[in-house]
């Protein structure tokens, strides 16, 4: 039985932030909660959008999160000497990468199983995309899915977006808490 918890925190990078070039209005206010979810756990993973210059997914998004710019850089008040393991995804054009589990540095799911994981706190950007579906694929894969509905923030294109995914995520079996249920 697989006893670790994992803390999966979902793309907190300079261009999803404000200021960034697909800036989250909220996506600075969920660091520090996300900095307090680290002790709580045994394993931090971080992902990180990681596009090549020219990737065909910015056809359908600006320009965000090229490899190796400051835009891809992981927010500064992310407490990163807490990580463990960091996770790229997005890095080629074939698959734009929303999924943790698209990681294309490490097999995402060995290492949770590696590590002992059977539960995973999924946190961070953006709730109604790539939080949405790390955590559909987490359920999908057997992992008990929480996710930390303060520590997370939607790009709500249509008005509503991240409400729905919070629907689609709970709906598949993934556990809505707040940081202090931890």
């Amino acid at each position: 039985m697989k006893t670790k918890k994992a803390l999966l925190i979902v793309d907190v990078q300079n261009d999803f932030c404000p200021g960034g070039s697909l800036a989250i209005k909220e996506g600075n206010d969920i660091v520090p909660v996300i900095n307090e979810l680290m002790d709580k756990v045994d394993v931090v993973i971080t992902t990180q959008d990681w596009h090549p210059e020219g990737s065909t997914h910015f056809e359908d998004w600006p320009v965000h999160c090229v490899a190796d710019t400051k835009g891809s850089e992981l927010n500064p008040k992310l407490n990163k000497q807490k990580i463990d393991q960091k996770v790229l995804k997005g890095t080629r054009d074939d698959n734009p990468g929303y999924s943790a589990f698209d990681a294309t540095n490490i097999s995402l799911e060995d290492y949770l199983k590696e590590q002992d994981v059977g539960s995973l706190y999924v946190v961070g950007l953006a709730t109604d995309y790539c939080v949405r579906a790390s955590a559909l694929d987490a359920l999908k894969l057997g992992f008990h899915t929480y996710v930390v509905t303060d520590a997370i923030a939607a790009v709500n294109l249509k008005e509503g977006d991240g409400k729905k995914a919070l629907q689609e995520m709970y709906k598949a079996g993934g556990i809505l808490i707040e940081a202090k249920d931890v």
